[in-house]
């Protein structure tokens, strides 16, 4: 059974920095295609980043310069590391996997979700 849980959230203020952690159980963690994605009222889900079985990264357009993902494979672990945060990325952020997917490791992909964690931003 696939199991993700993402610790990190928080409170910061505009310009602040945050790391999300999400850890991962139950598949083959190296072969699948990994991503956030978030959520916030009034503008629903969409996808924040993905990184592939290769390491190959895709960014939503917003957070591009700002915000890194990346992946332990040793330790099973997913990363978003967000900079320069603004209030529009208040949100609750998700955890996602693609498992057994084939091809592109694309925006947005995912078939499996942790609970979430809260980030807000003030100004």
């Amino acid at each position: 059974q696939v199991h993700l849980v993402e610790s990190g959230g928080g409170s910061v203020q505009a310009g602040g920095s945050l790391r999300l952690s999400c850890t991962a159980s139950g598949y083959t963690f190296t072969s699948a295609c990994m991503g956030w994605q978030r959520w916030a009222p009034g503008k629903g889900r969409e996808g924040v980043a993905n990184i592939g079985r290769d390491g190959s990264t895709i960014y939503q357009d917003s957070v591009k310069g700002r915000f890194t993902i990346s992946r332990d494979n040793a330790k099973n672990t997913l990363y978003l590391q967000m900079n320069s945060l603004k209030p529009d990325d208040t949100a609750m952020y998700y955890c996602v996997a693609c498992v057994n997917c084939a091809g592109y490791c694309s925006l947005g992909r995912g078939n499996n979700w942790g609970p979430g964690t809260q980030v807000t931003v003030s100004s």
